[in-house]
């Protein structure tokens, strides 16, 4: 394996909150306010993991009986229940493929095949699986059916959600075993969050809105890991460029986001300049994850000593205290031992503004 795709194909455990929900054993997990029962289910869930250590499990079973002897309506606990069932069956569908990187596609559902919109798409899946990525798109109609077209559906998931009047998956999806059903969005916005390792859009309706605006959400508040987010117009379009235009004249100008927010999002015209934008984020930086107020930035090739101190000083409003440093995986990450021949960029984070860390993301990927 060449060092170019290092990245790429090493295997990467899907946290996408960065290792803020890493899980370490404790003592107390909730009880059901009657300990005979909380016993038998400490045993029942040792049985069933066959760990020493079965309190993650002990922990959800313990919240499903206290929603079924709680104040839950039937529809709540159906609700609760069948959500369950769709991020269980979403994660079984992903996790033989976890050793491959993804790029989520959004955009209309309306936009026909001859469009260039919808070209555009296609060309850009096709790229992208020529570089090691598979795509993930809503398996409806137009630019998710394009994402799908371009990346084949070998190389392709699909997403789809149950709406009376878009029910039915497109044919490049359609019958695959990654294809995904869900009744809710919650539940698929979830998954598409989770597993991608970049998001692109291309234009679209209320749908695309949310799913752009909920991935920077995500990430600006620390949420969810910085990922490219890419905003793919057809060559010569504008509607992206309109987009970010309210961005700059309403949302900046009255100060309500950060000017290097700006950093987490591209606006482009071009397919390869999206391609690239993508490429060059994994060209060096691999992931990240927090071990205590720590963070750990995993890289394939690290900074010199004198460029680390410049770098020190061109970011030290992202560390909260003390200095960056070189180092091999920390004890802390041993549960992650496929990542162990990374180098580590450690710091204190200030865990806020995470358009500047994504800035330094950029800068350690110079090297």
């Amino acid at each position: 394996m060449t060092e170019k795709n290092k990245a790429i194909q090493a295997l990467k455990e899907r946290d996408f909150t960065a290792g803020m929900l890493h899980y370490s054993a404790k003592s107390y997990i909730g009880t059901t306010g009657e300990k005979d029962l909380d016993e038998e289910i400490v045993t029942l869930a040792k049985k069933i993991s066959g760990e020493e250590d079965p309190n993650l499990l002990a922990e959800m079973m313990i919240a499903a009986a206290r929603i079924q002897r709680g104040a839950v309506t039937p529809g709540n606990f159906k609700l609760f229940n069948r959500a369950l069932k769709e991020m269980t069956h979403a994660e079984e569908v992903f996790h033989p493929y976890c050793k491959s990187r993804k790029v989520a596609i959004y955009g209309s559902a309306r936009t026909k095949p001859e469009e260039k919109e919808y070209q555009t798409a296609a060309l850009f899946a096709k790229k992208m699986v020529e570089k090691g990525f598979m795509s993930i798109t809503g398996a409806g109609p137009g630019i998710m059916q394009a994402g799908n077209e371009g990346a084949g559906a070998e190389n392709s998931f699909g997403l789809n959600i149950s709406l009376p009047f878009e029910a039915a998956a497109n044919e490049f999806i359609a019958g695959d075993e990654k294809l995904v059903d869900f009744n809710f969005f919650f539940t698929r916005k979830v998954s598409f969050i989770k597993e991608a390792d970049a998001c692109v859009a291309c234009p679209g309706g209320f749908g695309t809105m949310d799913e752009i605006f909920e991935a920077l959400t995500l990430i600006q508040t620390g949420k969810a890991s910085v990922y490219p987010v890419i905003l793919l117009d057809a060559k010569g379009g504008t509607y992206w460029k309109f987009w970010n235009q309210f961005i700059e004249e309403h949302l900046d100008r009255l100060g309500l986001i950060s000017k290097t927010d700006f950093s987490l999002f591209k606006v482009t015209d071009d397919v390869d300049e999206a391609v690239d934008e993508i490429l060059n984020f994994y060209s060096n930086f691999h992931s990240y994850r927090y071990v205590g107020d720590q963070l750990v930035i995993r890289l394939q090739r690290a900074p010199d000593e004198k460029s680390l101190q410049k770098i020190q000083e061109d970011f030290a409003e992202v560390i909260k205290s003390g200095e960056m440093r070189i180092s091999e995986a920390l004890p802390e990450e041993a549960d992650e031992p496929e990542l162990a021949g990374f180098k580590r960029c450690v710091f204190r984070h200030r865990r806020r503004d995470y358009g500047k860390l994504r800035e330094l993301i950029d800068r350690l990927n110079q090297f």
